[in-house]
Formats: structure tokens, sequence, C-alpha cells
């Protein structure tokens, strides 16, 4: 009874959340922020992490977080590293709820036990997702199903907040298979499953294999998986196409890294590199019309999903380049096979 209740309240809120983006375009929809860079597996495809960043201090944190609600954030979700080597992880998650934000949180659930998920139910958690990968730990990923089921079993019994488990496709995992495993598994759990394709070192495209590109479908076209199954951004990745649409990055989607800098996303750093105290409504405006021209190759899943609600809106009338010449430049010309 109590979980329901705590169900219909977040639909409320996020049904809020929704109408607020689509009333206006002066304010980011999701940010993501780092509160520890440092992570306890070392997986080998991934190049988010270290093993010496210290994390960072609760204060600095937490106005970080007011940064973002000063914003009008809608919703913040915690990544990294592994936000669970946070210290003080709970006070920062009530801190993104008294801004009024939807408070998400990505880990490798490692170090979830009951305590732990009753400590993060309490904080106020609205959403968790755990990436599990293959499902026996290897050199690539050692987020597996073997070492983790027992971690679900437990969210399944205790969590209050919705628990998505995303398991990927590409990037050098030996048996694609292991994902429609893992998922069959999530939804027996009652929770959701989604799927992702593993991008390059900047975000791009890497073409699925013929067996990769049958298990990415076979788990896209199963019930009771997320909106994101209704758009075709990443099944044009996964057939080897560029999409065509306007990521908005820097405006409706914000990345705050370590350093409590912005970026477009955490495969793109130094784009725009603005402090986050620095940031302001203008910024938001001005990167909403802002072409990227990493955009058609682009594998970022959550910055798609978000630039989405807006694809009908304002045309770009800017562009940088991320990674290669910052000049803005006229947009209305195709970039790489793609209309801005």
């Amino acid at each position: 009874m109590r979980g329901r209740a705590i169900a219909a309240v977040r639909k409320v809120r996020e049904l809020r959340m929704v109408a607020s983006a689509l009333a206006s375009t002066a304010h980011p929809v999701l940010a993501q922020i780092i509160p520890a860079r440092f992570c306890n597996l070392s997986c080998g495809y991934c190049n988010e992490y270290d093993k010496v960043s210290e994390p960072v201090p609760l204060e600095e944190m937490l106005r970080r977080i007011d940064h973002l609600g000063r914003l009008g954030t809608a919703m913040i979700g915690i990544s990294g590293g592994e936000p669970l080597t946070h210290p003080d992880l709970d006070e920062i998650i009530r801190r993104m709820r008294r801004t009024g934000a939807i408070a998400g949180m990505i880990t490798n659930g490692y170090l979830l036990n009951e305590a732990r998920i009753e400590r993060l139910n309490r904080a106020g958690l609205d959403h968790m997702q755990i990436s599990i990968d293959n499902l026996e730990p290897d050199e690539v990923s050692k987020k597996s199903l073997k070492v983790l089921d027992k971690k679900l079993v437990m969210l399944s019994e205790y969590a209050e907040f919705h628990v998505n488990i995303n398991s990927v496709v590409g990037g050098g995992f030996k048996n694609p298979n292991d994902a429609l495993v893992i998922g069959r598994r999530a939804l027996e759990l009652g929770f959701e499953s989604t799927i992702g394709i593993i991008h390059d070192g900047s975000g791009q495209l890497k073409p699925l294999n013929e067996d990769e590109a049958r298990v990415y479908f076979a788990m896209t076209h199963r019930r009771k998986t997320n909106y994101s199954r209704f758009d075709k951004f990443q099944e044009a990745i996964a057939q080897g196409r560029p999409n065509d649409w306007r990521c908005r990055a820097g405006s409706r989607y914000l990345y705050i890294c370590e350093d409590g800098l912005v970026h477009y996303c955490s495969q793109q750093r130094g784009y725009p590199g603005v402090p986050l105290a620095d940031y302001t409504t203008a910024d938001v405006k001005r990167e909403f019309l802002t072409a990227k021209s990493c955009s058609p190759n682009c594998t970022i899943g959550c910055v798609h999903r978000i630039s989405y609600i807006d694809h009908w809106r304002a045309p770009q009338t800017s562009m940088v380049s991320p990674g290669g010449d910052a000049a803005e430049t006229p947009a209305l010309v195709q970039i790489q096979g793609a209309k801005s």
C-alpha cells in the first residue's frame, strides 16, 4: 500500500514536470551531476571514473544542487564514478528533493544492502538505474547478473523508488544474448528493463553486428519498457544510420562534472565548460538554439530523449563543433547528412 501510494505521488510529480517542460524552454529538464569520480569497479569500456579522486565535499555538492534549483531544473540524476561511494549521498538526495526536482541515480549496485536501500527510501530517491552488462564477470565488465542478482532481490523487497535495469550491447561484450537473460530477470522482479548501445570515447556511433542488432531489437520490442521504445533514435544507431534531430544539450540537458563545470554530456567535456555557479538562464536559452556538429552520430540516449520534448520547436541558428573548432557558425547548412 505504501509503495503504491509513493508511486502514485511520483507519477503526479512527473506529469507536472512534463507540463512545465512543454510550457517553457527556459529551464533544464534533466541535469546529471557527479558527486564522486572514484569507482569501486574498473570496467574496460568506461571512461567516466578513476581510482584516486576524493568525493566532492558535501557543502560544495549542496551549493551545486541549489544552483540547479535556481535554474529550475526538473530532474537531477546522480552518476559517477560510483555515487554510492560518496559518504553523504543521502543528504545530497534530500537537497535535490528540496529544490522540487525528481531525484535519480545511476549505480553499479555493488554497495547496496537492505540498510542502504532503506536509507535511500528515507532520503526520497525517486529513480534508480542499475547497469548490468553480462551474466558472468569478465575483463570487460564486472557488472554481472551473477554478482548482482541478490542485490536485485533486495531491491524488489525493500525499494520504494522506481528501479530500471539497463543492459548493453556492443563494445566488446562476448555474448549479446546475455542482455535478453538480464532483461527477463528484471521483468520477473517487477522492474523496468531497457537496453543501450555502447558508444566510442566521444559518444559517437559504433554500429552493431548482426547478433547484437538481433538482441537489441528483441529487447526494444518487448512490453514493459519505458517511453524510449517509441522513438527511432537507438534503432537508427543499431543500423549504423545517422539521426536527424536537434540536440538541446547545454540547455534542456546539463552534465555537471566533479569540478562543477557544465558540459554538453559526459563525452563532450569542455563545451561549454562554464562553472555551474556562473550558468544563467541566458546560457540555457543560447544553447537551446545552438546545433552541435556531433549530434547526427551521437548515441547518448538520455540527451536525445530529453531533447525530443522540443523536437518540434525553434530551429537552431548557430553551431559549435565539440572536439574541434568551437567558434559559432551558421547552422543553416547540412552537417554530416543531417539538416540542422
